[in-house]
């Protein structure tokens, strides 16, 4: 019986382990006292689990183009919220209202997307411990 046990937790931790691992919660990766506003051309869009990411072209004053990567929701999340893999298309204006990473680089966790009609939409992180709008 314990040989059953021991295999049956095995495969368990060998098949959920590295999904459990890669989940993370908002304050390990994100600082709540840095929010961000980017406006920027989507220039990629990854719909997987556990997070959808888009990733866009930021121009600033001076003409400078600087590539950013901006964590939203889950994928099922984001369906529920009447979101679909084409709501975001490449080239599209979107501003992004979201937090900075702890890690400096140019990376957001978003809270709302403005797409290119103007409508804002829930970017599908809920209770993430960053503060509502």
């Amino acid at each position: 019986m314990k040989a059953v046990v021991a295999i049956a937790l095995s495969i368990g931790t060998l098949t959920f382990g590295p999904a459990a691992l890669a989940h993370h919660s908002f304050a390990a990766e994100f600082d709540v006292t840095k929010p961000v506003t980017l406006r920027g051309t989507v220039t990629k869009v990854e719909w997987r689990n556990p997070h959808v990411w888009v990733y866009l072209d930021v121009t600033d004053e001076r003409g400078s183009v600087t590539a950013w990567q901006c964590e939203g929701g889950a994928p099922n999340a984001l369906t529920r919220l009447g979101w679909s893999r084409e709501t975001l298309k490449l080239g599209d204006p979107v501003t992004i209202e979201g937090y900075l990473a702890k890690d400096a680089t140019n990376t957001c966790n978003a809270r709302t997307w403005k797409l290119p009609n103007g409508q804002s939409i829930f970017a599908g992180q809920a209770d993430t411990g960053a503060p509502s709008k």
